[in-house]
């Protein structure tokens, strides 16, 4: 079996791990195209409600205490390069041992036989919001712009459980976590929901699991275990998928090779979500005619279609990548940020764009495919032959917008002609990227349009694939 057919068999699980309760980020690390994946899956504990809330108190507390501390002593602190070492710094500073026996701050008397670890998961947390407070502060003084930034409190901290010390497993769904009770720690067994544990004894058997944390979402608690796992990207992009993601078609694929063929093309457009979007938008703006102005339903139902237009892209592109045995997909760099005005501020504030791309980033890194972002100026501006600008929709007398007339009278798809140039950019980037300063330079003067990110299309491609070959 090859690696395309590998991949058919992976992608029903990447498409079905993306729940209401599973989460997954992946690290990129440029070693040897390795990559560490972190996904994380919540747990229900059953048969309790406000027993937690003193143990997360008391933990909130101790992270706003040793954040205070490392204000205090953040010139010290920030010598250090390590977390660890910082760590065991702030804790010696805190915490009374035979080696220190009078540290500088009374924490002991303050938090009465707190243990060890999760005494460390809050000195770790205090760590991470100073250094960005600091951080955001350095960025502030060099360009005051806005409110001068603030240190902040604990916010909305949960504490990790580390094995051992406050986290035992001592049963397919039971388990034993230390909890603070009436000013004492004790253990407390707690039983897990066996759907959750099944459905992590089953997909997650092959992945490394950390500590859990304790987490509150509603009024109902959670375990949330993360699990670890490395994969190899592959070497050399030879086929990419070219994604033009769209507010009235979902995503436009292309299939290019790295001599700028064109092995597909796809088109998602579903027609009866969207209806389905724009009609429960529409009772959301009718109720707030009549004064309505909170619709939490109303809007959990359109946000409920919204999540699935999305979830339904990420899918079908990733079914796209697999088809064509694909080593990368290929987005455009979105800067959707600010304030959105316009006719479609409300299905551009609606787009999920990013929501799309993060999916499909996780998916695509589990099955060994990169991901690469390139410049979004003019890709669907610039024709893809290379024959200039092109007039859109109306302004060109086309019966819609999502149709464009080249300068050589051609009228083609806006999308497609978009998904061609971002298929391109990567592969003109990449070629000089690799190439030497005075080859690259030499190619920049025969081809002109691939001297700048925001000019480059298919035909540049070609071109400059011409003129490698020619030397």
């Amino acid at each position: 079996m090859g690696i395309c057919g590998i991949r058919h068999i992976l992608l029903p699980l990447l498409v079905t791990a993306h729940g209401s309760k599973y989460h997954t980020t992946s690290l990129l690390k440029r070693r040897n195209n390795t990559i560490n994946i972190f996904s994380t899956y919540s747990v229900k504990i059953k048969d309790y409600s406000h027993i937690f809330s003193e143990t997360v108190e008391v933990y909130r507390k101790a992270v706003d205490f040793f954040m205070s501390v490392c204000i205090k002593e953040w010139n010290v602190i920030s010598s250090f390069s390590s977390v660890h070492v910082q760590m065991m710094y702030i804790e010696n500073m805190c915490h009374a041992t035979k080696t220190y026996p009078e540290p500088k701050y009374d924490f002991d008397s303050m938090f009465y036989k707190m243990p060890s670890y999760i005494r460390r998961s809050a000195i770790t947390e205090a760590i991470g919001k100073v250094s960005s407070y600091k951080s955001n502060l350095a960025n502030w003084e060099k360009s005051p712009k806005g409110k001068r930034p603030r240190p902040g409190t604990s916010g909305r901290s949960f504490p990790t459980l580390y094995k051992d010390n406050m986290f035992k497993l001592t049963g397919e769904h039971e388990a034993k976590i230390k909890i603070c009770r009436h000013g004492n720690w004790e253990w407390l067994s707690v039983t897990l929901r066996k759907t959750d544990m099944e459905y992590i004894a089953r997909r997650c058997n092959g992945r490394k699991r950390c500590a859990p944390t304790l987490m509150k979402r509603g009024k109902q608690w959670f375990l949330d275990f993360p699990f670890e796992e490395k994969t190899n990207l592959t070497e050399e992009c030879n086929i990419v998928i070219g994604v033009d993601l769209g507010i009235n078609t979902a995503c436009t694929c292309v299939a290019m090779g790295r001599d700028g063929t064109v092995y597909g093309r796809h088109f998602l457009s579903l027609p009866s979500e969207k209806d389905h979007l724009e009609h429960a938008i529409g009772r959301i703006k009718k109720a707030q005619r009549y004064g309505n102005r909170k619709t939490p339903r109303l809007w959990a139902k359109a946000k409920g279609i919204n999540d699935d237009i999305a979830v339904k892209t990420a899918a079908f592109i990733m079914d796209i990548a697999a088809y064509y045995d694909a080593d990368a997909i290929v987005f455009e760099h979105l800067d959707i940020g600010g304030k959105v005005r316009g006719s479609k501020k409300q299905r551009l504030a609606l787009w999920k764009a990013r929501y799309v791309q993060s999916m499909v980033r996780d998916k695509a890194h589990r099955a060994c495919m990169h991901i690469y972002h390139v410049n979004a100026w003019n890709t669907s501006r610039l024709a893809f032959d290379g024959s200039g600008v092109t007039e859109r929709g109306f302004k060109a007398g086309l019966p819609s917008y999502s149709l464009c007339r080249f300068a050589s009278g051609k009228v083609y798809n806006c999308d497609l002609n978009a998904a061609y140039n971002i298929a391109a950019r990567y592969f003109i980037r990449d070629i000089l990227k690799s190439a030497p300063a005075t080859e690259r330079l030499a190619l920049e003067a025969k081809v002109p349009g691939v001297a700048k990110r925001s000019t480059c299309t298919l035909a540049d491609l070609i071109n400059l694939n011409a003129e490698r070959e020619a030397v």
